[in-house]
Protein backbone atom coordinates (compact mmCIF):
# COMPACT_ATOMS: atom_id res chain seq x y z
CA UNK A 1 0.00 0.00 0.00
CA UNK A 2 1.29 3.27 -0.59
CA UNK A 3 1.41 5.77 1.97
CA UNK A 4 0.65 9.61 2.20
CA UNK A 5 3.58 11.82 3.21
CA UNK A 6 3.47 13.14 6.73
CA UNK A 7 3.23 16.90 5.95
CA UNK A 8 0.69 15.63 2.37
CA UNK A 9 -2.39 17.01 1.32
CA UNK A 10 -4.92 14.93 -0.66
CA UNK A 11 -8.81 15.21 -1.97
CA UNK A 12 -9.48 13.87 1.17
CA UNK A 13 -6.54 14.66 3.28
CA UNK A 14 -6.13 18.45 4.57
CA UNK A 15 -3.12 19.77 6.49
CA UNK A 16 -3.56 23.50 7.35
CA UNK A 17 -0.66 23.65 9.39
CA UNK A 18 1.87 20.50 7.96
CA UNK A 19 4.38 18.65 10.13
CA UNK A 20 6.24 16.12 9.37
CA UNK A 21 8.15 15.64 12.98
CA UNK A 22 5.39 15.18 14.74
CA UNK A 23 4.79 12.51 16.75
CA UNK A 24 1.42 12.06 17.21
CA UNK A 25 -2.08 12.57 14.95
CA UNK A 26 -5.53 13.98 14.83
CA UNK A 27 -7.95 13.33 12.89
CA UNK A 28 -10.76 15.49 12.23
CA UNK A 29 -14.30 14.57 11.02
CA UNK A 30 -16.88 17.43 9.87
CA UNK A 31 -20.36 17.40 10.43
CA UNK A 32 -22.94 17.16 8.10
CA UNK A 33 -22.90 19.82 5.77
CA UNK A 34 -19.51 20.87 7.25
CA UNK A 35 -15.87 20.69 5.59
CA UNK A 36 -12.55 20.44 6.55
CA UNK A 37 -11.50 24.29 7.13
CA UNK A 38 -14.18 23.80 10.20
CA UNK A 39 -10.98 22.57 11.63
CA UNK A 40 -9.23 25.51 10.96
CA UNK A 41 -8.24 26.57 14.59
CA UNK A 42 -8.10 22.91 15.79
CA UNK A 43 -4.95 22.77 13.65
CA UNK A 44 -3.66 26.79 14.75
CA UNK A 45 -4.37 24.89 18.30
CA UNK A 46 -2.36 21.91 18.14
CA UNK A 47 0.26 22.35 15.39
CA UNK A 48 2.58 21.03 14.80
CA UNK A 49 3.33 18.61 17.81
CA UNK A 50 0.69 17.20 16.58
CA UNK A 51 -0.35 16.22 12.65
CA UNK A 52 -3.91 17.92 12.78
CA UNK A 53 -5.81 16.02 9.36
CA UNK A 54 -9.19 17.73 8.61
CA UNK A 55 -11.30 15.61 6.11
CA UNK A 56 -12.95 16.63 2.97
CA UNK A 57 -15.57 14.84 2.19
CA UNK A 58 -17.01 15.04 -1.54
CA UNK A 59 -19.86 17.05 -2.78
CA UNK A 60 -18.40 20.28 -0.87
CA UNK A 61 -16.02 23.24 -1.38
CA UNK A 62 -13.33 22.29 -3.92
CA UNK A 63 -14.26 19.23 -4.04
CA UNK A 64 -18.39 20.11 -5.13
CA UNK A 65 -18.50 18.87 -8.44
CA UNK A 66 -18.25 15.62 -6.92
CA UNK A 67 -21.46 13.26 -5.63
CA UNK A 68 -22.28 13.19 -1.87
CA UNK A 69 -21.43 9.37 -0.51
CA UNK A 70 -25.40 9.55 0.97
CA UNK A 71 -24.50 6.25 2.99
CA UNK A 72 -22.71 6.13 6.22
CA UNK A 73 -21.26 3.15 6.27
CA UNK A 74 -19.67 3.44 2.58
CA UNK A 75 -18.20 7.01 3.49
CA UNK A 76 -16.54 5.18 6.32
CA UNK A 77 -15.50 2.34 4.17
CA UNK A 78 -13.92 4.90 1.50
CA UNK A 79 -12.17 6.94 5.18
CA UNK A 80 -11.00 4.11 6.29
CA UNK A 81 -9.05 3.64 3.02
CA UNK A 82 -7.72 7.04 3.14
CA UNK A 83 -6.90 6.94 6.83
CA UNK A 84 -4.73 3.44 6.62
CA UNK A 85 -2.47 5.08 4.03
CA UNK A 86 -1.26 7.47 6.66
CA UNK A 87 1.67 6.71 8.71
CA UNK A 88 1.35 4.33 12.15
CA UNK A 89 1.67 7.58 14.15
CA UNK A 90 -0.65 7.72 17.55
CA UNK A 91 -3.96 8.89 16.56
CA UNK A 92 -7.07 10.55 18.54
CA UNK A 93 -10.09 10.68 15.78
CA UNK A 94 -12.23 14.07 16.95
CA UNK A 95 -15.94 14.17 15.61
CA UNK A 96 -18.70 16.67 15.56
CA UNK A 97 -22.39 15.75 15.28
CA UNK A 98 -22.40 13.47 11.71
CA UNK A 99 -18.80 13.18 12.24
CA UNK A 100 -18.89 11.26 15.56
CA UNK A 101 -20.64 8.38 14.17
CA UNK A 102 -17.97 8.75 11.48
CA UNK A 103 -15.30 8.72 13.64
CA UNK A 104 -17.00 5.40 15.66
CA UNK A 105 -17.35 4.03 12.48
CA UNK A 106 -13.93 4.37 10.54
CA UNK A 107 -12.31 3.40 14.60
CA UNK A 108 -14.17 -0.49 14.07
CA UNK A 109 -13.31 -0.58 10.57
CA UNK A 110 -9.28 -0.21 11.67
CA UNK A 111 -9.45 -2.06 14.20
CA UNK A 112 -11.64 -4.89 12.46
CA UNK A 113 -8.27 -4.46 9.72
CA UNK A 114 -5.82 -4.14 12.71
CA UNK A 115 -5.09 -1.46 10.70
CA UNK A 116 -3.57 1.65 13.22
CA UNK A 117 -6.30 2.14 14.73
CA UNK A 118 -7.06 5.23 17.23
CA UNK A 119 -5.88 4.93 20.75
CA UNK A 120 -9.35 7.15 21.70
CA UNK A 121 -11.99 8.71 20.13
CA UNK A 122 -13.93 11.90 21.02
CA UNK A 123 -17.60 12.03 19.98
CA UNK A 124 -18.96 15.56 19.70
CA UNK A 125 -22.44 16.66 19.36
CA UNK A 126 -24.32 13.47 18.67
CA UNK A 127 -26.08 10.80 20.36
CA UNK A 128 -25.10 7.19 20.45
CA UNK A 129 -24.95 5.63 17.89
CA UNK A 130 -28.05 2.90 18.70
CA UNK A 131 -30.47 5.29 19.76
CA UNK A 132 -32.56 6.53 16.83
CA UNK A 133 -34.94 8.76 15.80
CA UNK A 134 -37.20 9.25 12.38
CA UNK A 135 -35.66 12.42 11.60
CA UNK A 136 -36.17 13.20 7.79
CA UNK A 137 -34.51 16.55 7.10
CA UNK A 138 -33.23 15.23 3.84
CA UNK A 139 -36.57 14.78 2.55
CA UNK A 140 -37.77 18.44 3.48
CA UNK A 141 -37.90 20.93 0.56
CA UNK A 142 -34.95 23.92 0.68
CA UNK A 143 -36.85 26.03 2.95
CA UNK A 144 -37.01 23.10 5.77
CA UNK A 145 -33.44 22.36 5.54
CA UNK A 146 -32.83 25.91 6.00
CA UNK A 147 -34.68 26.15 8.94
CA UNK A 148 -32.95 23.30 10.48
CA UNK A 149 -29.90 24.76 9.54
CA UNK A 150 -31.34 28.23 11.55
CA UNK A 151 -32.25 25.90 14.84
CA UNK A 152 -28.55 24.35 15.08
CA UNK A 153 -27.23 27.25 14.77
CA UNK A 154 -23.80 26.31 13.53
CA UNK A 155 -23.43 27.94 9.56
CA UNK A 156 -22.32 31.31 9.38
CA UNK A 157 -25.04 33.87 9.27
CA UNK A 158 -23.62 34.98 5.99
CA UNK A 159 -24.15 32.26 4.02
CA UNK A 160 -28.51 32.72 4.59
CA UNK A 161 -28.17 36.01 2.65
CA UNK A 162 -26.39 34.81 0.15
CA UNK A 163 -28.16 32.73 -2.55
CA UNK A 164 -25.26 31.17 -4.60
CA UNK A 165 -23.64 30.51 -1.58
CA UNK A 166 -27.35 28.20 -0.10
CA UNK A 167 -27.84 26.88 -3.38
CA UNK A 168 -23.76 25.65 -3.92
CA UNK A 169 -24.33 24.32 -0.30
CA UNK A 170 -27.25 22.42 0.04
CA UNK A 171 -26.73 19.69 -2.07
CA UNK A 172 -24.00 18.89 0.08
CA UNK A 173 -26.04 19.23 3.51
CA UNK A 174 -29.03 17.28 2.00
CA UNK A 175 -26.86 14.01 0.94
CA UNK A 176 -25.24 14.32 4.50
CA UNK A 177 -28.43 14.38 6.56
CA UNK A 178 -29.73 11.55 4.23
CA UNK A 179 -26.61 9.99 4.99
CA UNK A 180 -26.79 10.11 9.04
CA UNK A 181 -30.89 10.07 9.18
CA UNK A 182 -31.14 6.51 7.24
CA UNK A 183 -27.76 5.49 9.75
CA UNK A 184 -28.93 2.14 11.78
CA UNK A 185 -26.23 0.66 14.29
CA UNK A 186 -27.08 -2.80 16.37
CA UNK A 187 -26.55 -1.73 20.20
CA UNK A 188 -23.76 -4.33 20.29
CA UNK A 189 -21.85 -2.53 18.31
CA UNK A 190 -18.41 -1.75 19.78
CA UNK A 191 -15.23 0.02 19.76
CA UNK A 192 -12.52 -1.36 21.70
CA UNK A 193 -10.50 1.82 22.43
CA UNK A 194 -11.54 4.46 25.15
CA UNK A 195 -14.31 7.09 23.83
CA UNK A 196 -14.91 10.73 25.36
CA UNK A 197 -18.11 12.33 24.82
CA UNK A 198 -18.96 15.63 24.60
CA UNK A 199 -22.45 17.18 24.62
CA UNK A 200 -24.28 20.07 25.15
CA UNK A 201 -26.72 20.50 27.53
CA UNK A 202 -29.52 22.06 25.29
CA UNK A 203 -29.02 20.35 22.22
CA UNK A 204 -31.88 19.94 20.24
CA UNK A 205 -31.06 16.77 18.87
CA UNK A 206 -29.47 14.77 21.51
CA UNK A 207 -30.26 14.43 24.85
CA UNK A 208 -28.08 13.39 28.28
CA UNK A 209 -29.32 9.99 28.31
CA UNK A 210 -28.87 9.59 24.48
CA UNK A 211 -25.37 10.78 24.97
CA UNK A 212 -24.64 8.92 27.65
CA UNK A 213 -25.78 5.64 25.92
CA UNK A 214 -22.41 5.90 23.75
CA UNK A 215 -20.82 3.75 26.83
CA UNK A 216 -22.77 0.95 25.58
CA UNK A 217 -20.77 1.43 22.19
CA UNK A 218 -16.81 0.82 23.57
CA UNK A 219 -15.08 -1.85 25.19
CA UNK A 220 -12.70 0.60 26.86
CA UNK A 221 -12.58 3.26 29.45
CA UNK A 222 -16.24 6.01 28.71
CA UNK A 223 -16.00 9.55 29.99
CA UNK A 224 -18.54 12.41 29.06
CA UNK A 225 -18.29 16.43 29.62
CA UNK A 226 -21.73 18.08 29.85
CA UNK A 227 -21.32 21.97 28.46
CA UNK A 228 -23.52 24.63 28.54
CA UNK A 229 -25.04 24.96 24.73
CA UNK A 230 -26.57 23.75 21.56
CA UNK A 231 -26.19 21.58 19.27
CA UNK A 232 -22.84 23.60 18.31
CA UNK A 233 -21.53 24.14 21.94
CA UNK A 234 -18.13 23.99 21.16
CA UNK A 235 -18.03 27.09 19.40
CA UNK A 236 -18.18 28.84 22.99
CA UNK A 237 -16.31 26.58 24.93
CA UNK A 238 -13.19 26.41 22.93
CA UNK A 239 -10.66 25.81 25.25
CA UNK A 240 -12.81 23.45 27.27
CA UNK A 241 -13.02 21.49 24.19
CA UNK A 242 -9.76 21.76 23.51
CA UNK A 243 -8.43 20.40 27.03
CA UNK A 244 -10.38 17.58 26.66
CA UNK A 245 -9.01 16.70 23.04
CA UNK A 246 -5.47 17.27 24.76
CA UNK A 247 -5.92 14.34 27.40
CA UNK A 248 -6.56 11.96 24.49
CA UNK A 249 -3.58 13.19 22.55
CA UNK A 250 -1.19 12.94 25.68
CA UNK A 251 -2.49 9.93 26.14
CA UNK A 252 -1.98 8.61 22.66
CA UNK A 253 1.72 10.27 22.80
CA UNK A 254 2.53 8.29 26.06
CA UNK A 255 0.69 5.13 24.54
CA UNK A 256 3.14 5.29 22.01
CA UNK A 257 6.26 6.19 23.54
Amino acid sequence: MSRIADDATTAWIRRYHPSASSAVRLVCFPHAGGSASFFHPVSVRFAPETDVVALQYPGRQDRRTEPCVEDIGKLADLLCEEIRELSDKPTVFFGHSMGAVLAFETALRLEELGANPPRAVVASGRRAPSSHRDERVHQQDDKGVINELRLLNGTDAAVFGNDELLRMALPAIRGDYRAIETYTCPPERRMRGPLTVLTGDSDPRTTLAEAEAWQDHTEGAFRMRVFSGGHFFLTGHLNEVYAEILTEIDGARAAGS
